[in-house]
């Protein structure tokens, strides 16, 4: 005789086959590397020190500024 499959779990371990198939081509996908990741962090920070450097601040209003 054959052997005897329980098909609850047959169809547990599949879905859990499919599952585990879809994460690894997401982490192929989406996945950065620690050294891209860390780059990407410095490059923004970088751009947000420049940007911030470049920030004109406005004293308090003259007379000309405002309007009578």
């Amino acid at each position: 005789m054959g052997e005897i499959v329980n098909l609850r779990r047959a169809r547990k371990e599949q879905d859990k086959r499919r599952r585990e198939a879809e994460a690894e081509a997401n982490r192929l996908t989406f996945g950065r590397r620690k050294a891209e990741r860390e780059l990407s962090e410095a490059t923004a920070e970088l751009e947000r020190s420049r940007l911030e450097a470049h920030r004109l601040e406005r004293g308090p209003p003259s007379r000309r500024d405002v309007e009578t």
